[in-house]
């Protein structure tokens, strides 16, 4: 009782009207060659293998889950197949360079085929998730013979990456990991300690896994300045097994066919990425590419929420709707979708899934112009998007599939239409990869604040073009004329949150959960403007441009409610908080 399709008429209307992507393409030689008619290609192919192949297994890998038997992890039914297919399909190595074996496409295409991974098997699209940014970290960090040896079997697939942070008594806070690395006299080094929460740590997928490890050399300082970044590969060159060893897997809320695996290094051999004590610095290019992507597992999930209510809604028969748009009035009982309380739902639904899927799209659009322009605005305004996508879109991706399994009402509790298991797996993304706590301080301490706005003054600046743009439109008016003033509202509170830490230095950490989602919402408004202006460009035929203009619609219609939600708690959040 749960399906997916994905949304390839609004992915066309974001790469060709929303963000005019082709048109950027031809203006850059990295991507010269690259269209339309071939992202969609691409993109469509995508769409088979997540409906055909990674769909069918979401259910059922969820009921299986992974077995752990003396070290060893055995994925659910299909899940290895389904990566042959994967490999097979070249999507490893989408945005990965020609010249590593890849195919050098934008990172917009992969943030595409990212959406629809997670959305058809979140579990699943685990294992894969992490390799582009470790394929990043070691592109930038490593040393050459690291790079010639490994960043090929990445591309390939051959290899699955992983990222080792966490430990038992250090989660956030990694200045108190522990594990331990000794150098050795031909260059490599012996790392000892223990690991967990490593999202594929062991698995039956490939034959190899590498570790990216972060640990600590016997000359490190305390805290995080001394943490130093490894690859530790399960085999070595000569196929024997090196020093690492799973001891468990997690028994989880939710993404149960993932292998959540504690990790135990027992003088395993590994190599150096980067500079001594420089480790973080290293990792986080792997980091900031993976909380793009935990951003993305938000938008998988409202869409797959919000395509599974949409159907449930239409067939479930229910009472009398007070108004009907049409002869059938004087039935007995109608769908659902014609109770008001359950459009708003459905509504919410589809202006949270397809702004995010913009907004997304145009953050994956900036890492392509930051590689290959890195003067250009986009490289600053690409780490700024980071954190709000991250925390934003998966808190987003949480709610609406909660606001999902109210439309199934007690049917949606129960296993059988499977959006509970929709709502247990995004829960998760909330967590990893940052807590969104954590990104919220990283937002407003360090890029906002800490930056002197000069990057949230370029994020600004785009929004007032596109007010000034959409001011233009008779249709568009309104919603330009309310972006514009939440642009003014957003440059009022920073400007607030500054004065008022001249006097109470944790203020803004008390304000930033409730500023981090004020920036989400304001670029929902960003992406619901430009949605309404440019779906303009579409036939006055086309049901797409009437169906973004009443969204576009809806979502202004309801953004003063929640604008003054998160202002009236930043308000609040001078009262000091007391100590329980």
């Amino acid at each position: 009782m749960w399906s997916y399709e994905a949304p390839l008429r609004d992915m066309q209307f974001v790469l060709e009207h929303w963000l005019q992507a082709p048109d950027a393409w031809r203006r850059n030689p990295a991507f010269e060659g690259v269209d339309l008619a071939l992202a969609l290609q691409v993109v469509e192919e995508a769409a088979r293998f997540s409906q055909g192949v990674l769909a069918p297994l979401n259910a059922p890998g969820d009921r299986q889950g992974c077995r752990w038997q003396d070290g060893q992890v055995s994925t659910p039914d299909g899940f290895a197949k389904a990566y042959r297919a994967y490999v097979d399909g070249g999507w490893p190595g989408l945005a990965c360079a020609e010249a590593l074996g890849g195919q050098g496409l934008p990172q917009l295409l992969d943030a595409a085929l990212q959406e629809m991974l997670y959305a058809s098997n979140h579990a699943w699209a685990m294992y894969t998730g992490i390799a582009h940014g470790a394929y990043l970290c070691l592109k930038a960090h490593g040393e050459p013979h690291l790079q010639a040896r490994y960043l090929p079997q990445i591309v390939s697939g051959q290899a699955l990456p992983t990222m080792c942070l966490t430990e038992p008594q250090a989660g956030s806070d990694v200045g108190l990991l522990r594990c331990r690395a000794e150098p050795q006299a031909d260059g490599r080094y012996r790392l000892s300690g223990s690991k967990l929460f490593i999202s594929g740590g062991e698995h039956d997928l490939t034959a190899n896994i590498l570790h990216l490890v972060l640990a600590r050399l016997p000359d490190a300082p305390s805290g995080s300045r001394g943490i130093s970044l490894f690859l530790v590969p399960k085999r070595l060159d000569d196929g024997q097994a090196n020093g690492v060893r799973c001891d468990g897997i997690e028994h989880k809320m939710g993404i149960k066919g993932s292998a959540t695996c504690s990790l135990v290094f027992e003088a395993a051999q590994g190599w150096l990425i980067g500079d001594a004590h420089r480790g973080l610095a290293a990792m986080f290019v792997m980091m900031n590419s993976a909380r793009v992507h935990v951003g993305l597992q938000g938008l998988g999930h409202a869409e797959a929420a919000w395509q599974n209510a949409r159907q449930y809604a239409a067939e479930r028969v229910q009472m009398r709707a007070p108004t009907r748009p049409d002869s059938a009035a004087a039935q007995a009982a109608d769908p659902i979708c014609y109770h008001p309380a359950m459009r708003r739902v459905l509504l919410e639904l589809r202006t949270a899934s397809e702004g995010m899927r913009a907004i997304g799209y145009w953050a994956a659009h900036l890492l392509d112009q930051a590689e290959h322009e890195p003067d250009a605005p986009a490289a600053q305004l690409a780490p700024l998007l980071t954190p709000i996508i991250k925390a934003f879109f998966t808190e987003q991706g949480f709610r609406q599939a909660s606001n999902a399994l109210q439309v199934f009402g007690g049917y949606g509790y129960v296993s059988e239409f499977a959006i509970e298991q929709t709502l247990r797996d995004s829960r998760i993304a909330m967590i990893y990869e940052g807590s969104n706590e954590i990104q919220a301080n990283d937002l407003l301490l360090r890029k906002v604040l800490g930056d002197d706005g000069r990057a949230f003054g370029l994020l600004l600046a785009e929004l007032r073009v596109e007010a000034e743009q959409g001011a233009e439109s008779r249709e568009c008016a309104g919603f330009a004329q309310v972006l514009g003033d939440l642009c003014d509202t957003l440059d009022a509170v920073v400007s607030g949150i500054r004065m008022q830490a001249q006097c109470d230095s944790e203020y803004p950490y008390r304000a930033a959960p409730d500023f981090l989602q004020l920036c989400g919402v304001a670029l929902l408004a960003f992406a619901w403007a430009r949605a309404a202006r440019v779906s303009r460009a579409l036939p006055e035929d086309d049901p797409l441009r009437a169906a973004k203009l009443q969204s576009a619609g809806f979502f202004f219609d309801y953004l003063p409610s929640r604008l003054a939600a998160h202002l009236g708690a930043i308000s609040s959040a001078r009262a000091a908080l007391a100590f329980v």
